[in-house]
């Protein structure tokens, strides 16, 4: 393994520091959520920016070693072109299956 530069460093220990953060703030959201209409945002945007700032680690470590981390390009490309199609066609897929919410609704949308 090759030394990394100081501000190297500090900067892929931020990177890994902020991911983390975000998947832990996705899976507190995950818990705390009281039903799916809420728990499909936890996965969707907090733990999605995560996984984003864990695989911008990654490749700074790469580059720092003299690759351009294509895979993990590749990952983060996959991860944020298919985590909101899964949740909209989740959601619609609730929606059509009538799951029951505990949101509160606005007076003017029909129950039927």
């Amino acid at each position: 393994m090759t030394e990394l530069s100081l501000p190297l460093e500090l900067l892929i220990s931020a990177l890994l520091v902020i991911g983390g953060l975000f998947v832990l703030i996705g899976a507190v959201g995950m818990v705390r959520f009281g039903d799916f209409y809420m728990r499909l945002h936890a996965p969707t945007k907090a733990t999605t920016l995560g996984v984003g700032g864990v695989l911008l680690a990654s490749m700074g470590l790469s580059w720092a070693g003299g690759h351009f981390g294509v895979h993990e390009l590749l990952i983060a490309l996959f991860l944020f072109l298919t985590a909101p199609v899964s949740a909209n066609l989740m959601a619609k897929a609730a929606l059509h299956l009538r799951v029951p919410t505990r949101a509160k609704l606005p007076d003017d949308i029909p129950l039927d």
